[in-house]
């Protein structure tokens, strides 16, 4: 595989990584109302950004070399 292919599928897989880790802590939705607090969250696309994440880490590490 080539040195740049590698190079742009470990940055890929780094920022994907790095987005879906955030996303993930981060609430989508806050209501304050008085002394009472509600977060909303859903981390069905976090999951999924961290996967394909790792799976171009994977990728990028394991590609075969060619001489």
């Amino acid at each position: 595989m080539n040195k740049t292919i590698k190079l742009v599928l470990m940055v890929a897989g780094i920022a994907l990584l790095i987005y879906g880790i955030y996303t993930m802590i981060a609430p989508e939705a806050a209501i304050s109302v008085g002394p009472l607090n509600m977060e909303a969250q859903d981390n069905t696309n976090s999951y999924i950004t961290i996967g394909l994440g790792v799976v171009a880490l994977i990728v990028a590490f394991l590609g075969g070399k060619k001489d």
